[in-house]
């Protein structure tokens, strides 16, 4: 997609090496603004211009461009989406208590005159998730019906049902069916009325009566009608010529008119500066150049709806004015200010501020949406205001760039956006501030200044290091495994929060995004691992010590490591239903010596040498040959006698070993890597198939499953098992490739992209490893699921199965780091 004269063209304009050296697959979706789960924003199509950039959850967070050039105004940037009037709103735009039962009812449940006496009363959404603090439902039928007071029944536009459910779900008003929809959906989405069903609507009271039904897993229910409002009217369009995605920069190119408009957004997430990595302030950057000799008045406008600063389009915000030395700004943020207040997958921010910051005379100012373009494309300027308070969605702030009369030169200008959380996550009751803002001197405002100075040398420097990861994932993997690189960097970065802990520590949690929204969770914390071992083993740390100090605060008991810390941002304490006993102590003893390995001393595990005793006490006790217990990859459902589970314990019991050595104790070191040999000798016996390696010990006929796990020997050094497992194991995989990837195990055809990645590092030559990387590579060219990047999808027709925007895709650089630290 990248096209040769769009890149000799940014040379110009300072972002050449990064677009010469971007990516040649299509993303899923484009990362614009990247810094943590809460301060994320994507474009979900190829055209920037072709729909609204929303939060990584899909929920809109809208940034919307024009450019003026000789007075015609073309978008760049976003679109209005669809817009609603509320008839009967949902719990998101007005809270609601209603009449539910659990109970089959008697006929006619859903028509006005029902007698509903022996139903219970609760509030809106009823769900499996307490943090909602709505009415609990976990599973099976709800029946709820509510009555609600409509004094204008007339209506001209399109009517829809706007609804979450999960699962099946059918809706009345009034006794008349509006929508029966199957299965479930993960945000709310609006579903027709037929024209029929509108004669149902009346003046005074109606009764919006609901039915779901769950089967499985994950409960939730909430509905209203909406009225279509009439459609803006909209702009012509920049024509897009080009865009390139690297490492920490997207850039597009535009036509628009006689004038090219280049627009690179920069989040300048380098892992060597801590401090730069930490603060949430992103660049845009704006370079024009005519394209006939001719010189063309030009400005750009830039625009950011409240929706990124609230959870809902529905919460009132309120923007305010400032001025940081040369810098001036505007920012937005609910009136409410939860702080902390609600923990959960699908949600977003709604405390702190979202900063708009401009250098120099630029214009800044805020108003409804359509009336800051509207007026920006009438006039170049922003119409006269004061501070606005209103709904999220109808409340915008922006910023004018006036670049002059542009000509052969190119003309630049850029822009800061900012958040300001001021809290970040609550850590056993305390609530903790994000790493940038620890000292309490520290405010945005000096942040966004510190951001302005630094602002031509991280250009630079994020450039410089783009250009350095191709070339470095290129000579470990190939082409096709360096785009798959550039893709998960900033993905994998922003789904953390760096904070500081209660001692000044460094903590970096991460956020389970559509897995069930757990914070700090051990089996993510596994698989992102690679990139920060690589890149920053203080951030590889900072995932593993408040497990650390979970255990060691006597606050979880058992003598394996917790599955995650609570429900982002609320670390409280374990909040997933079940345990996950030899994965997470495999993957905590396997992580820590992989950290010390990158120390080159033990420091890190003396801290913490009693834990990791426990811990490998039990996978000595109860590793080798799991119960039946969950685990990772339990999709198919649980697992006996796991293979892969299996050797996971052996690497850990191995790691302690390594780590024993470094310590000093060669005694205790020899009797574990003993062990893990001993066990490996055991295991290749129990697991061996014929030509692989079985799924489980119990060897069902034909099973066999991707043994990532494996890899740690040979990144680490362990030498616990002889090569030829390795390569038997590779052989077989290239034979059972589907034309998306290899299938996670026997039982399906769907995968985990982040496996195949550590499965192909076992392989013993490039060609191998390219072979496995390659269809991975396809799926994300080719997935019709535009969103940030999955890494469960099938492999036969490259769908997403679950999970997006991920931590887990940092394991992609498993390969660099297998080079890094020498693994043959």
């Amino acid at each position: 997609m990248l096209l040769k004269k769009a890149s000799l063209l940014l040379v110009a304009s300072g972002f050449g090496l990064a677009a010469a050296h971007a990516q040649a697959l299509r993303p899923p979706a484009y990362p614009l603004i990247t810094h943590n789960p809460y301060f994320s924003v994507w474009a979900f199509q190829d055209e920037l211009a072709g729909g609204p950039t929303r939060h990584w959850t899909g929920e809109t967070q809208a940034l919307e461009g024009v450019v003026r050039v000789d007075g015609q105004a073309y978008q760049f940037l976003g679109k209005v989406g669809p817009q609603y009037r509320a008839v009967i709103p949902t719990v998101r735009e007005q809270p609601y208590r209603a009449r539910y039962t659990f109970k089959r009812p008697a006929a006619g449940w859903e028509k006005p005159g029902f007698a509903a006496g022996g139903w219970q009363e609760g509030p809106a959404p009823f769900s499996d998730q307490p943090a909602l603090h709505g009415t609990a439902w976990t599973g099976g039928n709800v029946w709820v019906r509510r009555t609600v007071r409509v004094a204008d029944p007339r209506t001209t536009g399109a009517l829809s049902v706007l609804m979450q459910h999960d699962d099946d779900a059918e809706v009345y008003l009034n006794g008349v069916l509006l929508t029966r929809q199957p299965g479930y959906n993960s945000s709310y989405d609006h579903f027709a009325v037929p024209e029929t069903a509108r004669r149902a609507l009346r003046a005074g009271d109606n009764v919006l009566a609901l039915h779901a039904n769950s089967p499985r897993g994950g409960e939730y229910l909430d509905a209203g009608l909406y009225e279509a409002l009439p459609a803006p009217g909209a702009l012509p369009t920049a024509r897009q010529t080009a865009v390139a995605v690297t490492a920490t920069q997207t850039t597009y190119t535009f036509a628009a008119g006689p004038v090219q408009l280049t627009v690179n957004f920069l989040s300048p997430l380098l892992l060597d500066e801590l401090e730069t990595v930490a603060r949430p302030v992103s660049y845009v950057t704006y370079t024009a150049t005519a394209t006939d000799g001719r010189a063309h008045p030009t400005q750009v406008l830039l625009t950011e709806a409240g929706t990124l600063a609230s959870n809902t389009p529905y919460q009132t915000v309120a923007t305010r004015p400032g001025q940081a030395g040369a810098l001036r700004w505007q920012a937005v943020g609910t009136t409410a200010q939860p702080v902390l207040a609600t923990a959960g997958d699908n949600v977003r921010i709604d405390w702190g501020y979202a900063y708009l910051a401009a250098p120099g005379a630029a214009a800044l100012g805020t108003g409804a949406p359509q009336v800051l373009k509207s007026t920006f494309a009438t006039t170049g300027a922003l119409p006269a205001g004061a501070p606005l308070t209103g709904q999220a969605q109808r409340v915008a702030q922006a910023a004018v760039l006036d670049l002059g009369a542009v000509a052969t030169a190119p003309a630049e200008g850029h822009l800061l956006l900012g958040y300001d959380e001021q809290y970040a996550v609550q850590y056993f009751g305390q609530n903790l501030r994000p790493w940038w803002r620890r000292d309490p001197a520290m405010t945005m405002e000096k942040a966004l200044q510190a951001a302005e100075t630094d602002y031509a040398r991280l250009r630079q420097k994020a450039t410089a290091f783009d250009q350095k990861l191709r070339a470095d994932a290129q000579a470990a993997g190939g082409l096709k495994y360096a785009d798959l690189c550039q893709l998960a960097y900033r993905q994998a970065i922003a789904a953390h929060s760096i904070v500081a802990g209660p001692k000044g520590e460094l903590l970096f949690f991460s956020k389970e995004n559509f897995s069930n929204g757990s914070i700090g969770t051990v089996d993510i914390t596994y698989p992102s691992g690679p990139l920060f071992l690589l890149y920053n083993n203080e951030l590889a740390k900072g995932l593993l010590r408040f497990i650390f100090e979970y255990s060691e605060s006597g606050r979880w008991k058992k003598d394996f490591p917790a599955h995650d810390v609570g429900t982002y941002p609320r670390a409280n304490g374990q909040t997933y239903g079940e345990d996950m006993p030899v994965e997470e102590a495999g993957n905590m003893l396997i992580m820590t010596a992989a950290a010390v390995k990158m120390d080159g001393k033990p420091d890190f595990a003396r801290e913490h040498w009693p834990t990791l005793t426990k811990w490998v006490g039990f996978l000595k006790r109860d590793g080798f040959d799991p119960a039946n217990q969950l685990c990772t990859d339990d999709f198919a459902g649980h697992l006996a006698r796991n293979a892969n589970l299996s050797l996971k314990a052996i690497m850990g019991i191995a790691c302690y070993g390594q780590m024993a050595r470094q310590l000093g104790d060669v005694a205790t070191s020899n009797e574990y890597q003993t062990l893990a040999r001993d066990l490996a000798k055991k295991w290749m016996q129990m697991a061996q198939d014929g030509d692989h390696y079985a799924l489980t010990f119990d060897k069902a006929p034909g099973s066999w499953s991707q043994k990532y796990n494996l890899v740690w020997d040979k990144v680490l050094g362990l030498n616990v098992f002889p090569p030829e497992v390795a390569q038997q194991e590779i052989a077989f995989y290239l034979k059972h490739q589907q034309r998306y990837g290899l299938p996670l195990d026997s039982r399906k055809t769907y995968t985990k992209s982040d496996w195949i990645l550590w499965t192909a590092t076992l392989a013993s030559t490039p060609a191998d490893f390219e072979a496995l990387v390659g269809p991975v590579w396809q799926f994300a060219n080719d997935t019709p699921s535009r969103v940030p990047l999955t890494d469960w999808h099938e492999t036969t027709d490259a769908k997403q199965q679950g999970f997006q925007a991920r931590s887990v895709v940092g394991g992609y650089f498993m390969k660099m780091l297998a080079d890094k630290l020498g693994a043959p």
